[in-house]
């Protein structure tokens, strides 16, 4: 990505983050999940700064 795109995409991220805890469980689960593609050491981390950021989204597991 050029410049310009990495500079838009990374206020795009910090948008998200600051609103991650009033978007639905499946439009969440969407963006970790293109988020996380390829990158598997950085999951956790980005699921716990999320969780410690919006404690409201831990969500009750799904029903089986």
């Amino acid at each position: 990505m050029s410049n310009g795109v990495d500079h838009l995409a990374g206020l795009l991220g910090r948008a998200a983050m600051e609103v991650w805890g009033d978007m639905p469980r499946d439009i969440q689960e969407a963006l970790f999940e293109t988020a996380m593609k390829g990158r598997a050491t950085e999951r956790e981390e980005l699921a716990r700064l999320l969780h410690e950021r919006h404690p409201r989204t831990l969500h009750p597991a799904r029903p089986g």
